[in-house]
């Protein structure tokens, strides 16, 4: 169930997403183009979100591990975590950009 990053930039979710981004930004009168690299980087981090989502959906949110024959067991998958984390730089990223998420954005039937 891997996805790719090239997979997943061709989403319908990932070209909304960042079409709105940069729109609101033009709307807003701060299209420059240090603005504009800052939602690529939103767009990086929501690539990685959606990587770790996947690898939550395929191995589950404990993985198994093991040493050698007799040291193994179960942790937390990483990508738990990696989540929660890359939410809240993408939250705080928005907000020092002055720009919200459009509620209106029809995102149901992604291309994946």
């Amino acid at each position: 169930m891997s996805t790719s990053p090239d997979k997943i930039k061709k989403t319908k979710a990932y070209k909304s997403i960042r079409r709105s981004l940069l729109d609101q930004l033009e709307r807003g009168g701060n299209d420059l183009p240090h603005f504009k690299d800052l939602v690529e980087d939103y767009m990086k981090m929501y690539v990685i979100k959606e990587m770790a989502n996947d690898d939550i959906l395929e191995r589950g949110t404990y993985v198994e591990w093991r040493n050698s024959e007799t040291q193994y067991g179960s942790k937390k998958n990483d990508s738990v975590d990696q989540i929660l984390k890359t939410n809240q730089q993408m939250i705080k990223l928005l907000d020092k950009l002055g720009i919200q998420p459009d509620a209106g954005m029809d995102l149901d039937d992604e291309d994946m």
